[in-house]
């Protein structure tokens, strides 16, 4: 039992992730201190995997796992509406990615057939924090790409020219169902709220090597079997404005600072969390775990 002393909102302590793609917008943007001077791609914010897990950084729950929150104390923390929630681990990851080079052509596999790949079903949503001028989303297809036209542009190097591509802006958002081709660009950071999976198959790398100097592993065979080849050029979405993950600005909720890119968990206990702005231009997202 988690007494109500404990109920405030909860800060865990990110978990960075190096990629060959990676920069150090962590640390310029958001004031991070970053391990060493490697390229960082991602922070996972909230994240509930066996390789993986999020701890509560301060506060009476200090020490405690997003894990043992969501198996011990799902109804205090996440709702009574979730008490009997199938799902043994916390069932979104959040993450912040800094894209300072373009990431691999990739896909995730469709719940339909991902166990028959060995994989996980993977959804995931982009929030664009920041985009450079130049700075491009590629999702989709163009129209009139096939699976045949696609599978010959692999074999020749012209695959970029099927893919679909995007300018985004700050505060738009795109819904990257599994199925969709998709690839951030160079010069973006991103917000992803995900399915809690690992699941990535990459379909292209752009002829780059790694940060071990070696060129990244492709999944060709399996990213052809979960490609949606009927799926033509979506576009950017604008959120509704409401919300409680900090996106900019300075405010103060339930007596805690919060400030540009940190994340929060607030316990389902205290129904009202009241929130001030120090600044005009607070703006937040809130996420909520799907009834």
């Amino acid at each position: 039992m988690i007494h109500q002393y404990a109920m405030r909102p909860l800060r865990f302590q990110p978990i960075y992730q190096t990629r060959v793609w990676g920069g150090r917008q962590l640390e310029t943007v958001f004031g991070r201190k970053l391990p060493d001077d490697q390229p960082y791609g991602e922070s996972w914010e909230l994240c509930d995997r066996p390789e993986a897990q999020s701890i509560v950084a301060d506060g009476p729950l200090a020490g405690k796992s997003l894990h043992q929150l969501w198996t011990k104390h799902r109804a205090a923390v996440f709702g009574e509406k979730h008490r009997d929630h199938p799902a043994k681990h916390f069932p979104i990851l959040l993450k912040i990615l800094d894209c300072s080079d373009v990431l691999s052509l990739q896909v995730h596999p469709p719940a339909a057939i991902a166990s028959t790949l060995g994989g996980e079903p993977k959804t995931e949503m982009w929030f664009v924090v920041k985009a450079d001028r130049r700075a491009q989303i590629y999702a989709g297809l163009r129209q009139g790409a096939t699976r045949e036209r696609f599978a010959a542009a692999l074999n020749d190097g012209t695959v970029a020219d099927l893919v679909h591509s995007i300018t985004p802006h700050p505060g738009e958002f795109m819904l990257v169902e599994s199925g969709r081709l998709h690839a951030l660009g160079a010069g973006l950071l991103v917000y992803e709220i995900q399915q809690n999976s690992d699941t990535t198959y990459r379909v292209f790398d752009w002829n780059r090597v790694g940060l071990d100097g070696k060129p990244r592993a492709l999944h060709v065979a399996e990213s052809l079997a979960c490609i949606d080849f009927d799926d033509f050029a979506p576009a950017m979405q604008t959120p509704a404005t409401d919300g409680r993950m900090v996106q900019r600005g300075h405010g103060v909720l339930a007596g805690e600072d919060v400030r540009a890119g940190e994340f929060m968990i607030l316990p389902a206990e205290h129904m009202i969390w009241p929130l001030t702005a120090l600044e005009n231009d607070l703006e937040w997202l809130e996420i909520k775990l799907p009834s």
